[in-house]
């Protein structure tokens, strides 16, 4: 992503500035540079693109773990104990302190919008170049919907830019999921038609057709298992898995290298958000590690080179609950957190958990969380692979083994999947996706997809008859400046 404070700055304005109605909160949104004055060129059209991805980086820096793994069961108390991220695994979110709204997810589909309507009327180079920032819009709208469909499930649509004050288009009620889910597949179909090949930018950081085909799959499974889909969408989410499978992609042979900062567009990846030094602030691994006061003397030295230098905050943490979990010959393990203890004599005492993936760089004496945020990679999409393919009735064994060897190694062996009923698949994939995918904001909307959340969450044991706590309160703030707004069923 390039550094949009520079050439592009003016269609960062312009887009910053006529977006303000559709946040449902300004009247009146005032801007210098007009219609008639910016979408002209094809560098206009790249301005208002990274506009959009600038927006993107930031609902993801903090929300995207939020939304998709913070009421799960991988995160609990850490040293600082914040009330803030108590209430989400713990599950006592009330409209009162459900603090997240979706204005800033709002403000990325209205980027979209701009470009779906603007560009196909300016002069490319190329009709190709073209058809793939359109495509990029539409993938990226696509993907933001089903976020927030998943999230509150009824939600307003916006399909055309909100450029003016006018209420009729500005304060919508909250559409059906069913129709919600219909705009979605539409947006994936037109994209699908837009894009051409199978590339990747340098570092993967954009919308591409693997990565929409990976977005194609997660849709189609999500309303093949939980709305009815069935066998026809099932059977159209592992076609879409295939068509991905084509792209010059791999399991990279460290786990852990995945992640680094040095190594970021590596061959696993299908879709990352791009954080750069001086471009961008920490993001949400900033929050799970630990903060130098909270390094004891009594922490053996070997721990200490382990953290190495200490920074961020202990808001939150990995729980007792998943990291006994993982075995000792997973290089997951090792990859993803780390246990802290304190020595007082011949006594180890447990004193936190940090996560290690996604634990930046080190500059100057200054940790910096700017790992990239994956949206999409390759072992995900084996495990989706399998999921489809074991509800479809086929065996998923050699997508299962090919994650596990990666994560094994030489110890491989006695840890080879074998094929079993589809139940007994169903729950060895959905804790290998735990195992491999733990802290990349997937777990949450794994056990939904899987109907396990009530099962496996321990803060949502014995409430199954509340189903309206899969879905997220509105805000009040958000309420209030919307009569059109019904809080989310439930709440």
């Amino acid at each position: 992503m390039k550094n949009i404070a520079l050439k592009y700055s003016l269609g960062v304005v312009m887009c910053l500035t006529t977006f303000s109605c559709s946040e449902i909160l300004d009247t009146d949104p005032v801007s210098i540079i007009t219609v008639n004055s910016f979408w002209q060129s094809e560098e206009d059209a790249q301005g208002g693109l990274y506009g959009m991805y600038n927006q993107f980086r930031e609902f993801s820096r903090a929300n995207l773990i939020l939304l998709g793994e913070a009421r799960s069961e991988v995160m609990g108390h850490g040293l600082q104990n914040a009330s803030y991220r108590i209430k989400y695994f713990e599950n006592t979110l009330t409209e009162t302190d459900a603090d997240l709204n979706w204005q800033q997810m709002y403000r990325i589909v209205n980027y979209a919008n701009l470009i779906i309507k603007y560009v196909p009327g300016i002069d490319f180079a190329t009709e190709e170049n073209k058809n793939n920032v359109i495509a990029q819009a539409y993938s990226m709208r696509a993907y933001i919907y089903f976020v927030m469909v998943r999230t509150w499930g009824e939600v307003p649509l916006f399909e055309e830019p909100t450029e003016g004050y006018d209420p009729e288009t500005t304060f919508k009620a909250k559409s059906p999921i069913e129709e919600v889910f219909q705009l979605i597949k539409s947006d994936i179909n037109q994209a699908e038609s837009l894009f051409s090949g199978n590339t990747f930018n340098a570092n993967r950081s954009i919308w591409s057709q693997p990565a929409l085909q990976m977005l194609k799959a997660e849709v189609y499974l999500w309303t093949g298992k939980t709305l009815g889909g069935g066998t026809s969408d099932i059977s159209t989410a592992l076609a879409a898995l295939e068509e991905a499978e084509k792209a010059d992609i791999e399991l990279l042979d460290n786990y852990s290298e995945i992640f680094d900062y040095s190594n970021k567009g590596n061959k696993e990846v299908i879709l990352a958000i791009n954080f750069k030094d001086l471009e961008a602030s920490n993001n949400y691994f900033a929050d799970m590690y630990i903060n130098p006061s909270d390094i004891s003397p009594s922490i053996d030295e070997e721990t200490k080179m382990k953290i190495g230098t200490a920074s961020g905050f202990n808001w939150w943490a990995p729980t007792e609950l998943i990291r006994n979990q993982f075995s000792e010959e997973d290089q997951r393990k090792d990859a993803s957190f780390l246990e802290i203890y304190t020595h007082d004599g011949g006594n180890s005492t447990f004193l936190a958990s940090i996560v290690l993936k996604g634990s930046g760089f080190v500059d100057g004496g200054v940790r910096k969380f700017l790992d990239d945020i994956i949206i999409y990679r390759y072992a995900d999409l084996l495990l989706l692979k399998a999921e489809a393919k074991n509800a479809l009735g086929q065996d998923p064994t050699e997508e299962i083994n090919e994650v596990r060897q990666r994560a094994y190694g030489e110890n491989f062996a006695g840890h080879e999947f074998v094929n079993g009923s589809q139940v007994e698949n169903d729950a060895t994939i959905l804790q290998e996706r735990l195992f491999e995918l733990a802290f990349e904001g997937k777990r949450w909307w794994d056990l939904i997809r899987f109907d396990k959340a009530f099962e496996l969450v321990p803060s949502l044991r014995g409430r199954e008859n509340d189903s309206y706590l899969l879905y997220w309160p509105i805000p009040l703030s958000t309420l209030s400046l919307n009569s059109r707004i019904e809080q989310t069923s439930g709440y």
